[in-house]
């Protein structure tokens, strides 16, 4: 970056930061609103996937099928109020449309590994035979909100052995932070949400992967005023409209 100039990032950043009285603050470090850059991601929205994009450009008879693996539990499943699956309307489902109108040209498979209630401990034993079998060309992990369940040390070994078996075959990663439960209050610091969240950014910062910061948007749409009851189906599964802010975060990666 040449010195004479600032970059919108850092003009962003550098306002955020100034309180009225011309004091600087703490700045979050969550996504700045629009600008598809993650700064507790070493893979910016940008440029992560690009040699998938090229792939997703090429039309016949030089292009292939794509293949986008959601790794989870009930939320990338499409579970709205349980035993109800609305597959169309989840956000594994929502990204195919919005690439489909990206990409005219692309023949991509959307697989959707995830079970409901499962936890990143059990999803990482089935890893190799039920996911690195499809042979992804992005994948996406989704466990956080069950996760509280085995814990934060064993979910954060679970998520590490998926991200580098992923890596050792040449797959590109992309982490999510949890969507609600409204049993939890999100616009509270150091909520046990906030806590995964903090492990999976400095997940996808150690391993140089992605991160689709889901927790994130759905806080600040709490911290403006809004009720995140309309966002979701039940106490822990998004309807369509929740669906639709993951799925604009994980399409930043495909703009």
């Amino acid at each position: 970056m040449y010195m004479n100039k600032i970059s919108p990032l850092v003009l962003v950043l550098l306002l955020a930061g100034l309180s009225a009285g011309g004091q600087l603050q703490a700045v979050s470090p969550e996504v700045i609103p629009g600008s598809g850059i993650h700064p507790d991601s070493a893979a910016g929205a940008g440029s992560y996937l690009d040699s998938v994009k090229a792939e997703l450009q090429k039309q016949w008879p030089h292009n292939r099928t794509i293949n986008l693996v959601f790794h989870g539990h009930s939320v990338p499943s499409g579970y709205f109020k349980t035993p109800e699956v609305r597959t169309f309307d989840a956000y594994p489902y929502l990204v195919l449309k919005e690439l489909k109108s990206l990409y005219p040209n692309a023949v991509i498979n959307v697989i959707v590994t995830a079970i409901g209630g499962e936890n990143s401990v059990q999803g990482a034993k089935r890893f190799r035979d039920e996911v690195l079998s499809h042979r992804p060309d992005v994948l996406f992990i989704d466990y956080a909100l069950n996760d509280r369940g085995p814990g934060i040390e064993k979910s954060r070994a679970a998520w590490e052995e998926m991200i580098a078996r992923a890596l050792e075959n040449d797959v590109k990663v992309i982490l999510l932070t949890p969507s609600p439960d409204l049993r939890v209050d999100i616009g509270q610091a150091g909520n046990e949400l906030e806590k995964f969240t903090g492990m999976i950014r400095e997940l996808a910062k150690k391993h140089r992967v992605g991160l689709a910061d889901s927790y994130g948007q759905f806080r600040r749409a709490a911290l403006a005023g809004k009720d995140l009851e309309e966002f979701m189906s039940q106490v822990n599964h998004p309807n369509r409209k929740g669906h639709e802010l993951i799925a604009a975060e994980i399409m930043e990666y495909f703009k």
